[in-house]
């Protein structure tokens, strides 16, 4: 038999990195309630996995199946400024699937995670403390 298991509408039919992306959004939805205003000019992206100019086996380590924090970002804040085409571009917080993945146990261990890194790279772009992106005073 050939042809789709569940209709393309149904949730279950949606590739991990859509459902990837929609958790995303749902990670920055109560930040954007708060910040909306001060986030106008910052783009989200989300990509696979970070460019890595060179590494060595010295600066990967293995450990429970999965890599560990050494050198792999999570997430990376890109200032607005110039493209390499010579055109302004906006600043971007870019969210790396993979990482993100690797490193959570289950769905809601990701779903937080992504909150946690979404408030630092807010925090970073709008240079204020993470607490106070996350509901503390500004």
């Amino acid at each position: 038999m050939r042809g789709l298991m569940y209709p393309a509408t149904t949730p279950a039919a949606r590739t991990r990195a859509e459902k990837f992306d929609a958790m995303v959004l749902e990670a920055l939805e109560p930040i954007e309630l708060r910040w909306g205003s001060e986030l106008a000019d910052l783009d989200l992206a989300v990509d696979e996995v970070p460019e890595v100019e060179e590494t060595s086996p010295d600066e990967v380590v293995w450990g429970q199946g999965v890599l560990a924090d050494v050198g792999v970002p999570l997430a990376q804040l890109v200032p607005a400024g110039v493209d390499p085409e010579g055109l302004p571009s906006r600043a971007r917080i870019v969210i790396y699937r993979r990482p993100l993945e690797a490193r959570a146990r289950d769905g809601a261990d990701l779903a937080d995670l992504l909150h946690e890194v979404l408030v630092e790279q807010v925090a970073e772009y709008l240079n204020i403390e993470p607490d106070a992106v996350d509901g503390g005073e500004s």
